[in-house]
């Protein structure tokens, strides 16, 4: 079992992003151009946080592409709304525009099939990033293969043209768009037209050319040429299935295309820079400037008033909680919001925060932890034994001083940091700072236990509920078992994986 799970030699075919020139002759870039004429050296944002906009965003700008899709996802279900924009990309073919299609081979699966039709077609090109030789079950890859296997593609992001792109927080599946009533991911995605559209585009470049992307022609075996047509019969019962109702209404009633091409869509017109993992990094192989955690560190100045944060895997290490320490010991409000216990679905990553959270608290850090908002909460598989997949919070974004915001897939663990890649924007924009800090004070207690310690150095959690304030000595809507092979987990080494 264990011979022949090498991975073969790559074979990689160079294919690029447009040139500016290229770009700007599409309808997009007709449209864009004079709007970034307007506001030289800055990005127009335009967030994306209701999940059925998200959704309908990515279908429409599959739709106004005239030359090239360039996607790029850690998962990517086959489950409906999967479905659908697979089937978006291939009817995005059939016309013309040339779709190149970059996933993380952790988050395909049962998709092998359908990727490989795909990529029978002319005009689209798949590449599983860091893939998986032993196909069924993936797991034993792990086995055979951890200290490559360990290392994922977290990146995100859909770019038509190279003039618009969205990057954010979101996966592509049925629970990262608010259509299932199994988990619903409180998520941040934003819409980007100017400059920085053009680092997306050459980023996707980097990771498109890099020695951990396989053509899925060399990774998976070959199907028949009729599986393509199954694909699109399979996506048009989708269509037609009443759970997709609100979905395929959602489309059909954005005005987003429109309001873009015409030079009307709210945008916040900002200095936007994208910060982003070298794709050496899932080889072991980059070097500190290439890595997003050190361009960050460029970036951003010393706070000097207030720092918010919100990431549903937040791992702070005792490194982070010296950190934030430091910053409480200077006066700056710091406010953290992530999953609590009973909304997280990986329990072990919890283990990492709850072994710091009362260290945080005597530092004077302020800590939320989001309830669970669905009765039911199921992990998907193909997320990978440390991977997100299924809890009430999703989104991954800090503000600092309400002028300056990230947006992007970082979670703030060691695994963000040290072996999955990553990318987002900082955006210098404090109309969306404020949102985020303005959502600590209304949204976030109505849907979050507020952690404290008491007198004697116990934790409790306070639960607005109905107009009335509930104290919990002990994790909510958890049971004894769980809250003790938390204990358990805690007490391992791990900490470097989560």
């Amino acid at each position: 079992m264990l011979t022949g799970c090498s991975l073969p030699p790559q074979n990689l075919r160079p294919s690029f992003a447009l040139s500016a020139e290229e770009a700007e002759a599409t309808r997009l870039g007709q449209a864009i151009a004079p709007l970034a004429a307007e506001h030289p050296g800055k990005s127009g944002i335009h967030p994306l946080s209701n999940p059925h906009d998200a959704f309908a965003a990515r279908v429409l700008l599959a739709r106004a592409a005239e030359r090239t899709l360039d996607v790029q996802y850690y998962i990517w279900h086959g489950d409906m709304t999967g479905t659908l924009l697979l089937e978006e990309l291939h009817t995005a073919a059939d016309r013309g525009v040339r779709v190149r299609l970059l996933l993380d081979d952790n988050g395909t699966v049962g998709l092998d099939t359908e990727l490989a039709a795909l990529a029978q077609h002319p005009l689209i090109e798949v590449r599983l990033f860091n893939p998986f030789v032993l196909r069924s079950p993936k797991w034993l890859g792990f086995l055979t293969d951890l200290s490559r296997l360990n290392r994922r593609m977290h990146n995100k992001s859909f770019t038509a043209d190279s003039q618009a792109s969205i990057i954010g927080g979101r996966n592509v599946g049925d629970e990262y768009f608010g259509a299932t009533e199994g988990v619903l991911f409180v998520d941040l995605d934003v819409l980007s037209v100017g400059p920085v559209v053009g680092e997306v585009s050459a980023d996707f470049d980097r990771y498109w050319a890099s020695g951990s992307a396989y053509p899925v022609e060399q990774i998976l075996p070959a199907v028949s040429p009729r599986t393509l047509d199954r694909l699109t019969r399979n996506a048009a019962l989708v269509e037609r299935n009443a759970d997709a109702a609100e979905y395929v209404a959602a489309v059909s009633r954005s005005d987003f295309i429109r309001q873009l091409l015409n030079g009307q869509l709210p945008l916040e017109w900002a200095r936007t820079r994208m910060v982003t993992d070298d794709p050496a990094k899932a080889l072991g192989q980059a070097g500190p400037d290439g890595l997003l955690t050190r361009q960050l560190s460029h970036i951003l100045e010393q706070p000097s008033d207030e720092v918010v944060l919100i990431s549903p895997y937040f791992v702070p290490t005792a490194a982070g909680v010296e950190a934030f320490a430091a910053l409480a010991e200077r006066g700056i409000r710091v406010r953290i919001l992530t999953n609590s216990l009973g909304a997280t679905d990986v329990a072990a990553v919890h283990s990492g925060y709850a072994k710091r959270r009362k260290n945080l608290l005597r530092a004077g850090i302020e800590l939320y932890e989001m309830r669970r908002l669905s009765p039911h909460l199921e992990r998907n598989e193909s997320a990978g034994p440390f991977g997100s997949s299924g809890s009430s919070l999703h989104a991954k974004t800090f503000s600092i001083d309400g002028k300056r915001v990230f947006v992007g897939s970082f979670n703030f663990d060691p695994r963000s940091a040290n072996l999955n890649t990553e990318l987002g924007f900082v955006i210098d924009s404090p109309a969306l700072a404020q949102r985020i800090h303005q959502a600590f004070d209304t949204t976030v207690p109505a849907n979050a236990y507020e952690v404290r310690l008491d007198q004697d150095g116990r934790l409790y959690w306070l639960e607005d509920h109905d107009g009335r304030q509930i104290r919990h000595d002990h994790e909510p809507h958890t049971g004894l078992l769980k809250r003790s092979g938390v204990w358990l987990l805690s007490l391992l080494p791990i900490e470097s994986l989560l």
